[in-house]
């Protein structure tokens, strides 16, 4: 059996900011999860009934210009609990970090208008994850798939969206 608590974690720190009149202009995505954020998301792990997942997440850009960003994740049945990401770009639509469920770093990479997060976890899991900024950047679709060997065993659909500014 896996272990997996690798579910609504892909509600990751990098979505695009830009103000609603100059749609999918990105000025700088790690903006985005400065302040306050709230992640929604049903989580489907192989042989087990889907689950709702809802994370509030409280994020900083520091004096380096990286982001620190904590998130509260509250699951379905379980208890609550912490989740800590830092992000910082290392490149024209590059970006790295870690998180704190992972088992190395994270890899973001600008894709279009979009951005995908690459990374491993315990038990030989493999994370892709991608978020899709809506035209008004006021929104991201989160979509995450996990592998183990190659076979998807767990995916997560959701929506992260702003709530406030620190």
């Amino acid at each position: 059996m896996i272990n997996f608590r690798a579910h609504s974690l892909f509600v990751a720190p990098l979505v695009c900011l830009a103000s609603p009149a100059t749609p999918k202009e990105v000025t700088d995505p790690l903006r985005f999860f400065a302040g306050r954020t709230e992640t929604q998301a049903v989580v489907k792990v192989l042989f087990k009934k889907p689950y709702r997942s809802r994370s509030l997440g409280l994020g900083r850009i520091e004096a380096d210009g990286s982001l620190t960003l904590v998130q509260h994740v509250q699951d379905d049945g379980k208890p609550a609990h912490e989740r800590r990401w830092r992000v910082r770009q290392v490149g024209p639509g590059h970006y790295t970090g870690s998180m704190s469920e992972a088992s190395g770093p994270v890899d973001i990479q600008q894709v279009g208008d979009r951005y995908v997060f690459r990374f491993k976890m315990k038990g030989n899991l493999n994370a892709e994850q991608w978020l899709s900024p809506t035209p008004d950047v006021a929104v991201a679709r989160s979509s995450t798939k996990v592998r183990r060997f190659g076979v998807t065993v767990a995916t997560t659909e959701g929506t992260v969206r702003k709530i406030g500014e620190s």
